[in-house]
């Protein structure tokens, strides 16, 4: 069988949703649209907008195939985030968006039901972001809803089941932190049995997996092949690791950005990791174990992020470092290594503002990254993917933090590549590039020792 060479890639991320058409060749996007991810308020909670993101990708499949002619299909999206599907293949219920803080409501009563973290790897995790979670409040605030639900299946499988009409699941989706699956067997857990879903959820699937080809009515609608191949999909994160199991070799750390920084780390050393902590157990496309921390980095970046300042100097560096300009976390208090600690400025409380502000915040995504590095076990390079591997302040205090090689992917969106190559291009090396800073490393090494001993201070008083 031929390697399809275009590959459209449905990427849909809880900012925005996209569809990519990637050449497994050159490993570049030919093509992207995007529209904004929009959560619509109810009734019966916030949910996705899965009608006007149905209606946008036909269309940008349509155009795409007009335009290249498409190959395969590959799906990614965010975790956290399941559809429930009635006997005919509609929702049963809205998709839930995982940061409604309904299933709040009965975290006392989740919590006596849900698997020890040393079977899940998943931490406990504030709103919806256990799947577990939301699937007990689903089911206790809509009670026909467990009757209704014939099938359970995640994000990723939901619009590859769109396409195809194959319902499964896949191992990277299951394996961040839904607490359904056990990462050490490869198989779901023991919550499934309990909540009362193990007929409902879709068959477990690696990310690889061919699902089939496109429904007749989806080749009538845009015009693609009836034999056009689509793949079962991949959680976003793994999506991003993806191109580096295949190619590199361990050990090695992928930090992989976007509204969340995840680091994830292949060949990891032994460490024990703390669930309260936003440490979790990912799985990796081919079903293997990867020991890994997070936090809410993009999303905090918007929040402090000063968008009326030119790019910093060398003097605003400078001026970061002598003052001892820090922020301290956590900028999202509910997720991350310093979970429940609220974020201070130094000196004195004090926010700093402009280009100043930006270096500092820099400085703190590098520090909070680190810091997840090293919880985690990481060892080996670290690839960063994504838009901050364009940020020298970060990559500066990166290399100064952990005293390990830095590689940033060439790749605009890790996501998009890594989703395609599921469907082949194995042989396919990801492009990396060294990064060779031109930096005082020993003035950001001891920024980033005081930044350790401010927080440690803080974590004291709290």
């Amino acid at each position: 069988m031929t390697t399809p060479r275009h590959i459209a890639v449905i990427d849909i991320g809880k900012t925005n949703a996209k569809l990519a058409l990637v050449d497994l060749k050159s490993l570049t996007e030919l093509a992207v649209v995007t529209r904004p991810n929009t959560v619509l308020l109810g009734p019966p909670w916030p949910h996705f907008d899965v009608d006007g993101h149905w209606a946008f990708l036909l269309s940008g499949l349509t155009k795409f195939h007009e335009e290249f002619g498409i190959d395969g299909i590959s799906v990614t999206t965010h975790g956290a985030c399941v559809a429930l599907l009635d006997k005919d293949g509609n929702l049963a219920a809205p998709v839930l968006d995982y940061e409604h803080e309904g299933p709040e409501s009965l975290s006392t009563e989740y919590d006596h039901i849900r698997p020890a973290f040393e079977e899940t790897g998943s931490p406990r995790l504030a709103g919806g972001l256990n799947i577990g979670a939301q699937l007990h409040w689903q089911f206790h605030v809509d009670p026909g809803l467990v009757e209704r639900t014939h099938q359970i299946v995640t994000y990723p499988q939901f619009w590859s089941y769109r396409l195809t009409g194959v319902a499964s699941t896949d191992v990277t989706s299951l394996g961040c932190h839904t607490d359904l699956w056990n990462p050490t067997k490869g198989e779901f857990s023991t919550l499934v049995e309990t909540l009362g879903i193990s007929k409902k959820i879709a068959p477990a699937k690696c990310s690889t997996h061919l699902l089939g080809p496109i429904l007749p009515e989806i080749s009538d609608a845009t015009g693609l092949p009836a034999d056009t191949p689509v793949v079962c999909g991949i959680h976003d994160s793994n999506a991003s690791l993806f191109p580096h199991i295949l190619t590199q070799e361990s050990p090695f750390s992928v930090v992989s950005t976007g509204t969340w920084v995840i680091a994830m780390s292949v060949g990891a050393k032994p460490v024990s990791l703390d669930p309260s902590r936003d440490t979790l157990i990912n799985v990796s496309a081919l079903g293997q174990p990867v020991t890994s921390a997070r936090f809410m980095g993009g999303r905090e970046y918007e929040l402090i992020h000063d968008r009326n300042c030119v790019d910093a100097s060398a003097e605003d560096v400078n001026s970061v470092l002598d003052n001892r300009i820090m922020l301290l976390p956590s900028v999202d208090p509910k997720s991350g290594p310093f979970k429940g600690i609220r974020s201070h400025w130094l000196p004195d409380g004090n926010e700093a503002v402009g280009s100043e502000r930006n270096v500092a915040l820099s400085f703190y995504l590098a520090l909070m990254t680190a810091e997840c590095l090293g919880i985690s076990g990481g060892r080996g390079d670290i690839i960063i993917e994504g838009p901050i591997g364009r940020n020298p302040q970060y990559l500066n205090m990166l290399r100064a933090a952990t005293g390990r090689h830095i590689k940033i992917s060439k790749s605009s969106t890790g996501t998009s590549i890594g989703a395609a190559l599921l469907l082949g291009g194995k042989s396919t090396r990801a492009t990396l590039d060294h990064v060779y800073l031109d930096a005082d490393l020993q003035r950001l090494k001891m920024y980033s020792e005081r930044w350790k001993r401010s927080v440690s201070e803080m974590k004291n008083c709290s």
